[in-house]
């Protein structure tokens, strides 16, 4: 375990990072005095009712003047009114006062290119009555965005860059190192704290149930896959094996808890390529094991008189026990949260998975593509899906069938400048970073499985604007749940043409029966390109076009340039299956045209030359 470093070689580290808050600030008071005095608030995503909160900071019964702290979610700043000076968004103990509800205050922080993410959070709360919350914006562009909104924030003086900065990056690294420090700023104010990060989503007040657990000091989330009980209750401890998750965590400001918050700062900073999430681990084990008198599911941790209790996995999911094991729905208990852990596209497989889960809210434009959508109903044969052993073969046989459909409906949606809607996914195996048998051991998950689109195709390639003279047309897609979404308008749904292909040789099977709301479009199958544009230009002003099948439903493309720009395009999207146990490399590549290659088989590369993609 890495030590603590003594406080003086910790000094110019904590100067720098000190330096840097100062600095945004002035940075900050510069975009305020640029900012023009009349402000209008932006379209929110979504509608919101905005209710009038009493007593939000449950210390006075006499009514409050509404201020920029305590005015009602969702209600923006009158119209024409001036910016707030800079130090009004200073986090202080009055702001944290005028939000927080029975002494808790609920928090989040990030930067503009996660906007969306903290809209979504922010709209989950509040429609579960949860309105004691604040959100600290690392940039002046989002504290801006958000304050006309009418959501509470905070400047965190970050000087943070707009733009998504990536996991695992210096800039995602000082994003963690900002969360150490605004909970040891946070914690002296004497509030609980329920500390967030923006890609979890709220699906149930949890408030209650952190009351249940008055004398535990700390709740932490985990990324324990294999369930040590089968209730609501706290992790049995003494099982849990994974991590300790710091995207979901409770702080009560008693001393222990402000002791390791500080030794948590210190580490941090004395060496900025530590993990935040490793270092918090490293501490709380460094005293472990020791149960709490009477509390059972409680611990005593980190110095000896922490006490500590880890959130149930099945309740608080990870990106595993929601997506992939549905642990919840298997255990009959309803989900507090889920946090978008356990993914393999980076920020655009976060926000696909929670689209998947009709969790993240959206602007309408979403919901309404201009050129129509177009969607399949996939098909799979019950022997490929049930039949036979859970084996790589039977895996990628399965993947594979499906992804030949999937590759000519992108044809389609291409060729028809539609949106493809993905249908959904089977998966016969897990996939993770290492080495299984398939799906890990003691877990829940079940085979088959509806497997989240990021364990076999790399979403965050597929929304990328790569050049056209090279890859041909960008085909935007929606989520395989994108038609059942309560948010999808109704004149959208409503506007439905159904397509069934037949037989081309069969005297029934003709175009020229046209169609009607009781009668489904015929189409040849294999039909031509030229078919296609011609049969459906009469029906450019229909929203969805769904057909029965894409199984040999188009022939390919006329233009062999164009048939080489597409393969260039989809041949990317498909990502790695991970992994074969015992193997130094053991993933295995996705292949878009796999059907293209006799005798291809699901092999991992046998050497560092023959591990590339398919299409380097």
């Amino acid at each position: 375990m890495p030590s603590c470093c003594p406080a003086e070689s910790t000094k110019p580290a904590f100067i720098g990072i000190f330096g840097a808050i100062v600095g945004g600030f002035a940075v900050s008071a510069v975009f305020f005095l640029l900012s023009f005095s009349s402000i209008t608030a932006p379209a929110l995503p979504f509608p919101v009712v905005v209710t009038t909160t009493t007593n939000l900071s449950a210390l006075s019964t006499t009514a409050q003047p509404e201020t920029m702290y305590n005015r009602p979610i969702w209600k923006p700043p009158a119209r024409g009114s001036r910016m707030p000076s800079p130090r009004a968004f200073r986090l202080t103990r009055d702001m944290v006062r005028a939000r927080a509800r029975d002494g808790v205050i609920v928090v989040t922080f990030g930067n503009y290119a996660f906007m969306d993410f903290i809209l979504t959070w922010v709209r989950h709360l509040t429609g579960l009555g949860v309105d004691n919350l604040l959100v600290g914006a690392m940039d002046t562009k989002l504290l801006r965005q958000l304050y006309l909104t009418g959501v509470p924030v905070f400047d965190m003086g970050s000087r943070m860059v707009t733009e998504d900065v990536g996991w695992g990056s210096p800039t995602f690294h000082k994003m963690g190192r900002e969360k150490v420090l605004l909970i040891n700023e946070l914690l002296p104010f004497g509030y609980e704290l329920l500390m967030c990060d923006t890609d979890m989503v709220w699906l149930k007040n949890p408030l209650p149930y952190l009351a249940r657990y008055p004398s535990a000091d700390l709740l932490t989330s985990s990324d324990q896959v294999i369930p040590t009980v089968t209730d609501d209750s706290l992790e049995n401890w003494r099982e849990v094996t994974g991590a300790y998750n710091i995207g979901i965590f409770h702080w009560r400001p008693t001393e222990p808890a402000k002791r390791l918050a500080k030794d948590w700062k210190d580490l941090v900073i004395s060496d900025d390529k530590i993990w935040d999430q490793n270092a918090f681990n490293d501490l709380v084990h460094k005293v472990f094991g020791q149960p709490v008198q009477g509390e059972d599911e409680l611990v005593y941790s980190y110095d000896g008189k922490l006490k500590l209790g880890v959130l149930p996995a099945s309740i608080f999911c990870s990106g595993h026990t929601y997506f992939v094991q549905g642990m919840h729905q298997q255990l009959r208990l309803e989900p507090y949260a889920v946090h978008t852990t356990f993914q393999y596209a980076g920020t655009e497989g976060k926000r696909h998975r929670l689209r998947e889960a009709m969790h993240f809210f959206d602007q309408p434009s979403y919901y309404d593509s201009p050129g129509g959508f177009l969607s399949f109903r996939p098909n799979i044969p019950k022997r490929m899906l049930l039949d036979g052993a859970h084996t790589i073969e039977s895996h990628f046989a399965l993947v594979n069938y499906q992804m030949k459909q999937i590759r000519t409906a992108l044809a389609m949606a291409s060729l028809l400048k539609r949106t493809l809607v993905m249908p959904p996914l089977w998966c016969r195996l897990d996939r993770m970073w290492f080495g299984h048998p398939g799906v890990m051991e003691g877990t829940m998950t079940r085979q088959p499985f509806l497997c989240p689109m990021d364990h076999v195709f790399e979403v965050h390639v597929m929304l990328k604007d790569l050049p056209e003279e090279e890859f041909g047309p960008r085909i935007d897609f929606r989520e395989y749940t994108f038609l059942e979404n309560p948010s999808l308008p109704k004149q959208v749904k409503e506007s439905f043409l159904e397509v069934r292909l037949c037989n081309e040789h069969s005297t029934r099977c003709s175009t020229a029966n046209g169609s009607n709301k009781h009668r489904a479009l015929l189409l040849p199958r294999n039909s031509t390109e030229q078919m296609l544009l011609d049969v459906f230009s009469s029906y450019k002003n229909i929203k969805i076009i769904h057909f029965s099948s894409m199984v040999d439903a188009f022939r390919g493309f006329a233009d062999a340039a164009v048939e080489t720009q597409f393969r260039n395009r989809v041949k990317r999207y498909t990502g790695i299956w991970c992994c074969v146990e015992f193997r130094e490399i053991g993933h295995i590549y996705y292949d878009m045209y796999w059907d293209d290659k006799p005798g291809w088989k699901p092999h991992p590369p046998q050497n560092r030359e023959e591990d590339h993609p398919p299409w380097a």
